[in-house]
């Protein structure tokens, strides 16, 4: 059977030790994109002032209260954090969410129905001056985001909703065709720290990756060709009984015919074939959620319980992981504890482990069903080295592979020293043809998202756990599948590599 343009997609990026030099190109320095998009025109929103009590104005105390935590929230999620000096003298800002090259292609709008605090209309989040600037105010946004969401019950009930976007050349510019996986990947992460600057904010966050990419496109003023959005995240008031999301996901055709693709026209050609003009049915899965697949009569088995990481009084600990995470560049010799690593896997898999502490219990992924979990273990005290599954449904770790991979991993990670050092590399995979029988090729989407939110939550528990954590998504894909001893048509999503920082 032909594949799918995705399947087809994921195939023609895999990284391939013998072609990958050819495919290189020398990166032309004066052509870099800026991260930051500028409007103008507009009404610029000060949120700055709202992070330092003494400079607030003098506003009703309701009004006050309501701008702190759109502030803090978007902070918490997007904002800048820290500058490094670069070679021209300047400066590089990074942000609290991690990017592949520090290239930041996600974009931030507001749709607002008509709050308190903002009118009915459109807004960007400007991260550069921590600002809203609202492009376009109308009462008709409202009505045309529903649309495009296909009448979604949650939009139905709230004011307020972002729409997250790729600015695509922002990292094709440096990672060609497969700069697709990275967008992504990046999204996810950003989606990772909405959930949980809800938490510090009392938002709850909901996911709709299933909308009309045109009339979203639309609404937005989007640029054609340049820029598109990708996921929909309307804004609840956190409360103990939130309502379900019946529609996270929805169907896009299958693309099984289409004509020969150079090199650079994969990316915008696969974006284009994952639209969704009119929902189609979702064809029904008999395999329960995380059904824990590896399943073997050998190895050992080890269980992942442990006590829950403790976020400090009024989520201190959590505020201050996510402004001072960093992707670690180096890491020591020093192994890692099994504490840590259940730790570690107790968050991002046991969310409703951490509800006592004001989280959510169960904040929105689009189909963790779809997604396996691998950890390829180098150094860890108490684990024997080896590959292991991760069954988050039994809580244990099971082992599949039973040697120290550390010089493979090195090799795979394209000889980045991440890989060799790490006390242990978590990796995410999917079967992505079952995953497009399920949702057509819309599915590459939401498999990168989810595996890029888990990843998210694996850096902060590291950051909070004094570890160092760093995500790859460059590597030798079908190499991974040697190590992992999984078949050759299970793609290879995301690499976590976590260790002690140097």
């Amino acid at each position: 059977m032909k594949p799918s343009i995705a399947q087809h997609y994921h195939d023609r990026t895999k990284y391939d030790p013998d072609t990958i030099a050819q495919k290189g190109k020398e990166l032309d320095w004066q052509s870099q994109p800026s991260p930051y998009k500028e409007y103008r025109v507009g009404t610029v929103y000060n949120l700055k002032d709202y992070l330092t009590p003494d400079r607030q104005p003098a506003q009703d105390g309701l009004l006050v209260r309501s701008w702190q935590r759109l502030s803090r929230f978007l902070l918490f999620s997007y904002g800048l954090t820290a500058k490094v000096p670069t070679w021209g003298g300047g400066y590089h800002y990074l942000r609290s969410s991690p990017s592949a090259g520090g290239l930041y292609p996600a974009e931030v709008y507001l749709v607002s129905g008509g709050t308190p605090i903002l009118p009915a209309g459109l807004y960007n989040y400007q991260v550069r001056t921590h600002s809203l600037v609202g492009f376009w105010e109308s009462a008709e946004v409202w009505t045309r985001l529903q649309g495009a969401c296909f009448s979604h019950p949650l939009v139905g009930q709230t004011r307020l909703a972002l729409v997250l976007t790729a600015v695509f050349y922002r990292s094709a510019w440096r990672y060609e065709d497969r700069a697709y996986r990275r967008i992504l990947l990046d999204t996810g992460h950003l989606l990772g720290n909405l959930e949980l600057a809800g938490t510090l904010t009392g938002l709850r966050p909901y996911l709709i990756g299933g909308f009309g990419d045109r009339p979203l496109h639309d609404l937005l003023f989007l640029p054609p060709e340049e820029e598109s959005p990708l996921v929909v995240v309307p804004l609840l008031e956190f409360q103990e009984e939130m309502p379900p999301n019946p529609m996270a996901v929805l169907a896009s055709p299958t693309t099984a015919a289409f004509p020969p693709l150079p090199d650079g026209q994969l990316l915008g050609f696969l974006h284009r074939c994952t639209a969704i003009e009119t929902p189609l049915p979702i064809a029904s899965s008999s395999q329960p959620v995380h059904r824990d697949k590896y399943n073997l009569p050998f190895g050992s088995r080890i269980s992942t319980k442990t006590t829950p990481v403790f976020w400090g009084d009024n989520l201190a600990e959590l505020e201050s992981s996510l402004l001072k995470r960093r992707s670690t560049r180096q890491f020591s010799s020093e192994p890692l504890e099994l504490a840590e690593l259940k730790a570690l896997l107790d968050f991002a898999y046991q969310p409703r482990h951490y509800a006592e502490q004001g989280f959510d219990p169960a904040p929105d992924f689009f189909d963790l069903s779809l997604i396996e979990t691998f950890v390829a273990v180098s150094a860890v005290e108490g684990l024997e080295d080896g590959c292991y599954y991760v069954a988050p449904h039994t809580q244990e770790l099971r082992q599949v592979r039973f040697k120290n991979f550390r010089a493979e991993l090195h090799f795979l990670c394209l000889g980045q020293e991440l890989g060799r050092d790490a006390g242990a590399v978590v990796f995410h995979t999917a079967d992505l043809g079952v995953a497009i029988q399920r949702y057509g090729d819309r599915a590459y989407r939401y498999l990168h998202l989810d595996a890029g939110h888990l990843g998210q939550r694996l850096n902060v528990a590291a950051i909070a756990l004094g570890l160092g954590v760093s995500g790859i998504a460059g590597f030798f894909d079908q190499h991974v599948n040697e190590v992992l001893g999984i078949p050759d048509d299970e793609a290879v999503l995301y690499i976590t590599t976590i260790g002690r920082p140097d």
